[in-house]
């Protein structure tokens, strides 16, 4: 009788006590895992460019646009910025990755039909070319360069 009374008594505690001030835990999106890539300092190559012959979809699914500074490259990630100099000349412009190419052997790059008229070679079709990765898209991480050799404690003893 006497289990039965305090029961009794918790269950008209808790019933009748204040409603709880705590909150519903935040809800957290899945945070997206960041995909590593080789940093790709410079590259040196034979740049051509390809114009409204090649009209239709880019290999990300965008529309070709011949006027747009775009470049097909092998490797890099789709909207990767690059800076791109024209070795004979000196002229440089950045440019975004947004195709997949070149298909030719030997070449390091495609860029569009405006991208060479200002680098200066839309005449030859052909340049020889320095390739600086400016900015790789969100989602991306470069792996990190070891700036600084480890010196060993036995060496700082000499």
């Amino acid at each position: 009788m006497r289990t039965l009374v305090i029961g009794c008594a918790v269950a008209a505690l808790v019933a009748l006590s204040a409603r709880s001030e705590a909150r519903v835990p935040a809800v957290y999106r899945a945070a997206q895992v960041a995909r590593w890539i080789t940093l790709i300092p410079t590259e040196v190559g034979e740049a051509s460019w390809y114009g409204a012959e090649s009209a239709g979809k880019t290999a990300n699914g965008e529309n070709y646009d011949f006027n747009q500074l775009t470049a097909a490259h092998r490797t890099l990630p789709f909207n990767s910025r690059i800076k791109v100099t024209n070795l004979r000349n000196g002229r440089a412009v950045v440019l975004r990755v947004n195709d997949r190419g070149p298909n030719v052997a030997g070449r390091l790059l495609d860029v569009s039909r405006k991208a060479a008229e200002l680098l200066g070679f839309d005449q030859s079709g052909r340049a020889p070319v320095k390739v600086t990765v400016v900015h790789y898209p969100k989602g991306y991480v470069a792996e990190p360069v070891a700036l600084l050799t480890p010196i060993r404690c036995a060496e700082v003893a000499k």
